[in-house]
């Protein structure tokens, strides 16, 4: 019919207050037909109630729901006080719906069947004690309230009040029938004229009874409902508040195994059961994970080779396995696919032991397992979005590095060309000062070109863990004096001071590395600078840290460029003096070098105007032996 009229179909199990009583026929039964709706195309739904009609009818109303299908009985009601089967009472509720009503074969009872009263007559000592305590103290008070000259009626009400406890206290709703009928038998006995006996004088004492049992029956009817109906909502409302305590837990997850976990342990408070979870890895199911309810032994039938069987069917056709289903039902786990629409993202088996699923903690646990599915597809798209940016970011250095070769290192290139043709085709005619300084200018390019193949290869390394650092306690002031002996033979343009409060201060560093650094920042400050700077070069402790600061007077950096200084490919807007740009890696590389020793570097301004790049090693002990 949904086919036919192009709508949804749905299936709908309303859980009454009686639900929880269900033998394993009937339950069985239910587990069937779950089944069979879900294996042509239904959405399983839930309700809570014991109008059953008006479940359905409210249901339907609320859903839009326009036809309703439903089995009758071929039985008709026994007598006329009978209850009036489902289909009349739905029809009752829902006059202007579409009902369709199928015959079926199993009797829909009236009443109390003879199964229901087998299972209402429970010998339970408990209930027997609490109603003989009740009936006894509701005569004690009837004596009492008769000796102080109390109406017949106080007393009467006294017995209501007793049978009304008694229902709310016992478990069995038929001793609540019974103490309404013994309550009578009581009052009739103790407080009717002739006393003990059963006998009654006055002719409308029988009207008065059959009020009283009545009223003591109504209330503990009443009384014995409201118990069930508190009981069956604290149950939805605790499945209710495990839902939205999965789905706030989830949303602060970030992690594949941290929303595994979560979503386990939740499972665990809803049910109670031993969880296993498999998730997937590359299309393939990884190694389950158990979770268990206590203890931390993992008992091997969990993930022996029938469960994991089990486990990756549920996986390959999306659908239930194991224990209370057709497919490999011989598993001790009931495996169901953590997905969203077609694409699965994990398997979780449940231990099922000798308690099948309710049905209304499988519908809440396909809930929880949707909220968890939708928590691994978001943190796969945050993961596939965070690749995709690395990537974007990857490409764009790419592009700036092929952007700053094919620019910046087209004048050196060109130079050395030149002057190496012009000494080629001129070098007879030029004197040796000239001849000088095209060699000179050569050298100066080609170490230029070599001081950036260094540095962009170090880099490399350093970012990709490939370098390895040959650590040993140095002094520094031998470390700058080295570094200082290496820097650009521009330096000769510039003022450049050395101080060391420390005489003896040891760092343990790679020497080499570290006078890489050195270099990289008074060669930054040489280049950045008008000729005549002063550069200075000091040295000092910090506690545990050796200190390195390289100070200049030029022109400084502005505070937007400082977050981005130390950025590979990052050369800033200043313009060089020699109009030869930089590529942005020597920066770049002081600060992997410095990052690697555990070190930091930054930058500050210089007053009244310029930069300090100040660097820090840790420092080491002077150990004096005589």
């Amino acid at each position: 019919m949904a086919e036919a009229f192009k709508g949804e179909f749905t299936a709908l199990y309303v859980e009454t207050s009686q639900s929880q009583r269900m033998d394993e026929e009937d339950r069985s039964r239910l587990r069937s037909h779950v089944r069979l709706a879900k294996k042509l195309g239904a959405k399983i739904e839930t309700t809570c109630g014991d109008d059953i009609a008006f479940q359905i009818s409210e249901f339907a109303r609320l859903s839009g729901i326009t036809k309703i299908v439903i089995g009758r009985s071929v039985t008709e009601r026994s007598h006329f006080w009978g209850k009036q089967p489902l289909t009349e009472q739905l029809i009752a509720n829902a006059p202007n719906m579409d009902i369709y009503i199928i015959p079926c074969q199993m009797a829909e009872t009236a009443g109390f069947s003879r199964k229901n009263i087998q299972s209402a007559l429970v010998l339970s000592v408990g209930d027997i004690t609490k109603s003989i305590l009740g009936l006894a103290a509701a005569s004690c008070i009837g004596t009492l309230f008769e000796q102080l000259g109390f109406d017949e009626a106080n007393i009467i009400t006294v017995f209501v009040l007793a049978v009304l406890i008694i229902s709310v206290t016992i478990r069995n709703q038929i001793y609540s029938l019974i103490a309404a009928i013994v309550s009578v038998l009581v009052f009739n006995f103790l407080f009717t004229a002739p006393k003990y006996t059963l006998v009654a004088y006055d002719r409308g004492y029988p009207v008065t009874f059959l009020i009283m049992f009545v009223a003591a029956f109504l209330t503990g009817t009443l009384a014995s409902r409201m118990k069930r109906s508190s009981r069956q909502l604290a149950h939805v409302a605790f499945r209710t508040r495990v839902l939205f305590e999965t789905n706030q837990l989830l949303q602060q997850k970030k992690t594949r195994n941290e929303i595994v976990s979560a979503t386990a342990h939740q499972l665990i408070k809803l049910l109670d059961r031993d969880i296993i979870f498999y998730l997937v890895k590359d299309g393939k199911l990884g190694t389950p994970k158990v979770f268990r309810t206590e203890g931390d032994d993992i008992p091997e039938a969990y993930t022996s080779l029938e469960e994991k069987k089990a486990a990756q069917w549920a996986f390959d056709n999306n659908r239930h396995a194991g224990a209370t289903t057709r497919n490999l039902s011989h598993a001790s786990c009931l495996y169901l696919a953590v997905r969203v629409n077609d694409t699965v993202y994990g398997v979780v088996g449940i231990v099922i032991g000798n308690q099948p699923l309710a049905a209304f903690e499988n519908s809440i646990l396909l809930s929880i397992l949707g909220e968890c599915a939708l928590a691994l597809e978001n943190e796969k798209n945050a993961w596939e979005k965070q690749e995709a940016a690395l990537l974007a970011k990857n490409e764009q250095l790419r592009s700036q590095l092929l952007r700053a070769i094919s620019h910046d290192l087209r004048t050196p290139l060109t130079s050395i060309s030149g002057n190496a043709s012009n000494l080629l085709s001129n070098s007879p005619s030029f004197d040796e000062a000239t001849r000088q300084s095209l060699y000179q200018d050569i050298y100066d390019d080609s170490m230029w070109l070599i001081n950036l193949v260094e540095n962009l290869l170090s880099v490399t390394r350093l970012e990709e863990g490939r370098l390895n650092l040959n650590m040993s306690a140095e002094l520094v002031d031998e470390v700058v004096k080295e570094a200082l002996n290496h820097v650009d033979r521009k330096s000769s343009e510039h003022t450049i001071t050395v101080s060391h409060e420390d005489e003896f201060l040891l760092a343990r560093m790679d020497a080499k590395l570290i006078v890489q650094v050195v270099i990289n920042l008074v060669n930054n400050a040489i280049k950045y600078t008008p000729a005549g700077s002063h550069i200075a070069v000091a040295t000092r402790k910090d506690g545990k840290w050796a200190v390195i600061a390289v100070a200049d007077d030029g022109p400084g950096v502005p505070d937007e460029n400082k977050q981005k200084l130390f950025d590979m490919f990052y050369s800033g807007a200043n313009r060089i003096v020699d109009s030869r740009r930089s590529l942005g890696l020597g920066l770049s590389l002081c600060k992997s070098i410095v990052n690697a020793h555990g070190g930091t570097i930054t930058i500050s301004d210089h007053v009244p105007h310029g930069a300090v790049f100040t660097f820090t090693l840790p420092a080491e002990e002077v150990r004096l032996t005589e």
